[in-house]
């Protein structure tokens, strides 16, 4: 029996995102994946297992509204903000007939998801300063339903301007949704949209608490938008999408006391990144390194290949993005802690220009 034939033909044709876990490396310096270094300890409150938990935990939903400064009614919870760049799909696009944009270089599972769901996606590349062709996606939106943009962008590191955006918003008025990914807003929190959610009925946002909160094993997002949005959404997310244990220590990591440690922790990450930065460019086999609003660097090389190669040799794993169109010879580096910044600097000062040793 050939099981691939029983498969649809848009899935027995797709290419799975490579995560960094599929991708996969050995070595004991993980900086591929733009995790948080320390890991957070949690204790569970809960242990009624025995019972399915609420669809949309209240607790919870409580907790990331006076977090994020919004109502309850414009939040819905999912496994991961993952979850919610399908849901949208599920929710809003017409199997051949409606299109999702997207502007790469970019986060790769908003064209996966739309493959998988048989959703026409339309690719309009950022500009060379990694900013929006506003005339560019202008003329690719008929049929378009959904328009994912990620800013701070992954993995350009950089913020989208706030002023294409309102005219993104503007332009797409009545006819698509703009989700603005802010994965990474905590290392630049006051460049948040959720100011915005009660002016544009067409915005919606998307969190996590894998970056910044140092639960990217917890499996928990977000999706901010006005309560309407949130309805349509609650109809096709799955019954039981949040697990009791993931809310309890949602909940935990969002009380007043941990969200102290929160902002402690995004100042060391600040930090590093910002002695990594100025470091970096004494190393001979260093093209370029690109400014940041997140946890993690890029950096362009002289031969990326050839030094992703000796990082891995060295038990470093950092995220070749040369596949990325404008990205050629750059690699993503995340911001680990002070000691791995150094060690990664060592190994890098060690190569010259074609990134062998010295």
């Amino acid at each position: 029996m050939n099981i691939k034939q029983l498969a649809r033909k848009n899935i027995q044709a797709l290419t799975p995102y490579q995560s960094a876990r599929r991708i996969g490396g050995s070595g004991d310096i993980w900086l591929n994946a733009n995790e948080f270094p320390h890991a957070p300890f949690y204790q569970l409150n809960t242990q009624t297992l025995n019972r399915y938990p609420q669809p949309q935990p209240h607790a919870l939903l409580a907790a990331y509204a006076r977090y994020a400064g919004v109502n309850e009614e414009q939040i819905i919870a999912t496994r991961g903000a993952d979850e919610a760049i399908e849901l949208l799909i599920r929710t809003f696009c017409e199997p051949n007939e409606d299109a999702v944009l997207y502007c790469p270089p970019t986060y790769g599972m908003y064209g996966v998801s739309a493959e998988t769901f048989g959703i026409e996606r339309r690719i309009v590349p950022l500009k060379e300063n990694w900013q929006l062709d506003i005339p560019a996606v202008k003329i690719a939106l008929p049929e378009v339903k959904l328009v994912y943009v990620c800013s701070p962008n992954n993995p350009t590191g950089n913020l989208i301007n706030p002023d294409d955006l309102r005219e993104l918003l503007a332009m797409t008025e009545q006819r698509a949704l703009v989700i603005v990914d802010e994965a990474y807003i905590e290392f630049c929190p006051e460049h948040t949209l959720t100011s915005w959610l009660n002016t544009y009925p067409n915005l919606v946002i998307l969190r996590t608490l894998s970056k910044a909160f140092a639960l990217a094993g917890l499996r928990c997002g977000f999706a901010l938008a006005q309560s309407d949005i949130i309805q349509m959404l609650l109809k096709t997310i799955a019954p039981y999408p949040i697990p009791m244990p993931v809310a309890d220590i949602a909940e935990q990591a969002l009380s007043a006391d941990n969200r102290a440690v929160l902002q402690k922790n995004i100042t060391e990450i600040v930090e590093n990144r910002q002695w990594f930065a100025h470091a970096l460019p004494i190393c001979e086999c260093v093209d370029k390194v690109f400014d940041s609003n997140t946890n993690w660097l890029l950096v362009s090389f002289h031969n990326a290949e050839n030094v992703f190669q000796k990082l891995s040799e060295a038990g470093i794993v950092v995220r070749n993005q040369s596949a990325q169109p404008g990205l050629d010879n750059c690699l993503r580096i995340t911001i680990g802690t002070l000691e791995e910044c150094q060690k990664t600097l060592a190994v890098l000062c060690a190569m010259n220009t074609m990134g062998t040793a010295i």
